[in-house]
């Protein structure tokens, strides 16, 4: 990846979900919707605040669904986040 987040941010590569009621409906992830969003680290910046997070890359973290900043590269969606905005790490 020839991004490198700088400072205290993160790259993450969203992960699209589709939803399925529980009769078998699918709404996909264009249904507006207040729910947390999900992505996969794929770079991390050298900031002292994101280091004390013991992110690694490729580790899948919860962020909120407006957060951030979207960016398009090589053809991808990506996202840039501030260390804070991370929720959780998903294990």
């Amino acid at each position: 990846m020839n991004l490198q987040p700088v400072g205290d941010r993160i790259l993450v590569r969203p992960m699209s979900e589709e939803e399925v009621t529980a009769s078998g409906i699918v709404l996909p992830d264009t249904v507006d919707r207040e729910k947390k969003a999900e992505g996969e680290i794929i770079a991390i910046g050298d900031g002292e605040d994101v280091k004390k997070l013991n992110l690694e890359v490729g580790s899948k973290v919860l962020f909120g669904k407006y957060a951030g900043d979207d960016v398009e590269y090589n053809d991808e969606d990506l996202k840039f986040l501030k260390f804070d905005e991370i929720l959780a790490v998903v294990k």
